[in-house]
């Protein structure tokens, strides 16, 4: 049996950036220990939240730093480390390596459509310099890649790719992975209004945004299920379902950085082409929260 390394809620901080449209890592951090502090089972910075395609390399390198420092070993740590490139994503793969990153997220991301083939040695050469595990992240609303459950496979055949994250909203490419994979590999959901539905499932964990807005009521629902109380997860599920809707359709770091603003944290400001939430969608927004925390 491969080696699972996260299990639960896992939790994406966006990228908060100040007035100058710069990265602000003292905000970063603060949000970082909050999402701990608040009941994470594992930090996962630099996802599509976390605006990856938008940063330097500098930046992407400072954030990492920023995630080992702040969460200081107090639970795991997945970095996205994705890039056009198989040489650059090698390159901020060891980063994120020698920082102290417990594992490693790629997605396939190409101008042109990759092979099979291509996307199996671009995994490949990633693998063959880490000794720390990769998850397999398989979304093509945002990498423009649908890697089917035969490629998975394929890829799960690479020594230290142990982990696949599902975010195509398939639930049942989530029952194949399971039926056909086994405890053999451990795969997490990616798509917010599928959690109860991938728990269901058999999924390790949820990766999400969502804790940044309502962390109490992500971990009761991995509790609940962790306690096979399925009429409980069914209650906790649904409480916060158009919050989960919302965030998904509006965009992860717009809707984020708009939720923490109403809760009263410091949210920081986008960075161009994203601009923030209009006066309709927050007013919509803080409706929903204010609904979830009665």
């Amino acid at each position: 049996m491969k080696s699972i390394s996260f299990k639960g809620i896992i939790a994406y901080p966006i990228t908060p950036f100040d007035n100058q449209e710069k990265v602000d890592i003292p905000l970063f951090k603060k949000q970082v220990d909050r999402l701990i502090v608040s009941g994470a089972h594992g930090i996962a910075p630099l996802g599509s939240t976390g605006v990856l395609p938008y940063l330097t390399d500098e930046e992407k390198e400072a954030v990492t730093e920023a995630t080992m420092q702040q969460v200081a070993n107090r639970v795991p740590t997945l970095v996205g480390v994705s890039n056009l490139t198989t040489d650059k994503t090698i390159y901020h793969a060891r980063f994120a390596e020698k920082a102290g990153a417990t594992a490693v997220m790629i997605i396939p991301m190409s101008y042109w459509k990759l092979t099979d083939d291509e996307i199996v040695q671009h995994y490949d050469a990633v693998a063959s310099k880490l000794s720390i595990p990769i998850m397999v992240y398989n979304n093509p609303a945002t990498g423009g890649v649908d890697m089917s459950p035969a490629l998975l496979k394929r890829l799960l055949k690479i020594p230290n790719v142990t982990m696949i994250k599902e975010s195509t909203g398939d639930i049942q490419r989530m029952h194949y992975l399971r039926k056909e994979l086994g405890e053999d590999v451990a795969f997490y959901n990616g798509s917010n209004p599928l959690a109860l539905a991938a728990f269901a499932a058999g999924a390790n964990g949820w990766c999400t945004a969502a804790p940044n807005l309502i962390p109490e009521l992500t971990t009761q629902l991995y509790n609940t299920i962790q306690n096979n109380d399925l009429a409980e997860a069914q209650r906790v599920f649904y409480q916060q379902l158009d919050l989960l809707k919302f965030i998904v359709s509006k965009g992860l770091p717009r809707a984020i950085q708009a939720g923490l603003n109403i809760l009263g944290e410091d949210g920081g400001q986008l960075r161009s082409p994203l601009k923030p939430l209009t006066n309709i969608e927050s007013a919509e927004l803080k409706t929903i929260l204010s609904q979830i925390n009665k």
